[in-house]
């Protein structure tokens, strides 16, 4: 009787413990990548985890990596990973997006902007990567794009129709690429769903997000998420609070004028501030929330619920499904950099890669 009350006693002290750190039990560390920042995450269906890291000159080995046994090791091998801007065809420049489609194929996309440089337009790229042999199947260079003013940011890939559908903050677009024939073609341009509220300030624990030059954070459309039927494409600004979303027929509709397409763009919910999201084999859509510090999900039924709140999800980015039910996130820690923070490095290290139950798991 005593070590039972002495084992119930010290799981309400923990369970305590956690509640006055404003951490949750729901959410579990991965794993830990030190000094390295976690942007992408892409998870097979053999539940192997794929992450990708920012090129920057002070912590930089790899561009993307495999977590194996808690350690990174360089994907799809140490050439592609190399520090050679002067080779930007075929090495990676800056990976940003993951996304494993329902084939088990890896797409990974660089949008070659390096953090602090110039974007290298030669290096724009989205690759596909057979993950049974892990060899670079096929690279896509957006040659059709004015690849001088475009910053490609998120990617969801249709395996039935073979298109990827990619977020372009910069151009705020979205951007269609025909697999088949390696052609993209850009809709909603500059289209009020697509585009910063210029009026919006993003705040994080009551602070304004600047640079150092004192220039707010600000971002067009940025995360997507595609339904597993490939029905729909959610997709939002960071800097507004609308979630929209687009059946993709009429992305894919090419007799549709610009204003047509954009008549077909429907408005799901306030949501709040969101980063990366996706969606679930349920039709769930999961959206980060920086200043709430929390994973939000908008159900079929379009009500807003939240997964888990936890003061860890300093800047919350990026989600991968997994097949065991879990639900994978990065934490990117964007607004407590250096650049964010007057030079100061304001960052919890080290930098975790997260998991939670999905709903109903």
């Amino acid at each position: 009787m005593k070590i039972a009350y002495l084992i119930g006693f010290m799981t309400l002290t923990n369970l305590s413990l956690n509640a006055q750190s404003g951490q949750s039990p729901d959410l579990e560390t991965v794993a830990e990548f030190g000094k390295h920042q976690p942007i992408g995450v892409g998870v097979s269906q053999e539940k192997r985890i794929f992450i990708t890291f920012p090129k920057n000159r002070e912590n930089y080995d790899y561009g993307l990596a495999e977590i194996v046994a808690g350690k990174r090791v360089p994907y799809p091998n140490a050439e592609w990973n190399k520090w050679d801007s002067l080779n930007p065809q075929n090495r990676f420049i800056n990976v940003q997006a993951l996304f494993v489609d329902q084939t088990n194929a890896l797409w990974v996309l660089d949008p070659a902007n390096p953090a602090d440089e110039p974007p290298i337009s030669a290096g724009i790229k989205l690759m596909k990567i057979n993950l049974a042999t892990n060899q670079v199947e096929t690279i896509y260079r957006f040659d059709d794009l004015p690849r001088e003013r475009t910053g490609l940011n998120d990617i969801q890939v249709d395996t039935r129709r073979q298109v990827a559908y990619l977020s372009d903050p910069k151009r705020s677009a979205i951007v269609v690429l025909d697999l088949k024939t390696g052609k993209s073609r850009t809709v909603l341009e500059g289209d009020k769903s697509t585009k910063a509220d210029p009026e919006f300030k993003l705040k994080i624990d009551g602070q304004e997000v600047k640079d150092d030059k004192g220039k707010p954070f600000s971002s067009n459309v940025n995360g997507i998420a595609l339904t597993r039927d490939f029905t729909y494409l959610y997709f939002r600004a960071i800097n507004q609070t609308r979630l929209y979303r687009i059946a993709t027929e009429f992305l894919n509709n090419l007799a549709l004028s610009p204003a047509e397409v954009s008549s077909h763009v429907e408005t799901m919910a306030e949501t709040g501030v969101s980063h990366g999201m996706v969606a679930d084999k349920a039709g769930n859509v999961y959206l980060t929330d920086s200043p709430t510090k929390a994973v939000r999900y908008l159900t079929p039924g379009r009500e807003l619920k939240t997964l888990v709140r936890d003061s860890r999800l300093l800047w919350p980015d990026s989600f991968a499904v997994g097949t065991d039910g879990y639900l994978y996130l990065t934490a990117a820690q964007i607004h407590r950099t250096k650049r964010y923070n007057n030079g100061q490095d304001k960052v919890d290290y080290p930098f975790r890669l997260y998991r939670m139950k999905l709903p109903n798991q």
